[in-house]
């Protein structure tokens, strides 16, 4: 097997075991906006996963589990993309 399908499904396994030990708590910066009493405005475009979570999928794990290896995903290949565009052009 290829070091990069080891790789994957390291990172699919991982996923799968740390998601429940994810934080339920909003990060710093939320806190910070609760703390001083700043409202948070309508977004302007809701994105792909809000939430970290797929809108459509009911059950809550693999919702989150879903969207991370949805946006694992898509990061490695925007990279590979932007690697293979760039190293042409050189």
């Amino acid at each position: 097997m290829k070091g990069y399908i080891k790789a994957l499904v390291l990172i699919l396994v991982g996923f799968a075991v740390m998601l429940p030990l994810a934080s339920t708590y909003p990060d710093g910066l939320e806190t910070v906006a609760e703390t001083l009493g700043v409202g948070e405005s309508e977004p302007l475009w809701r994105g792909l996963m809000p939430d970290y979570t797929l809108p459509t999928i009911e059950n809550p794990y693999l919702s989150t589990l879903l969207a991370g290896l949805f946006g694992t995903f898509l990061v490695l290949a925007l990279s590979f993309a932007l690697g293979k565009a760039l190293s042409k052009t050189s």
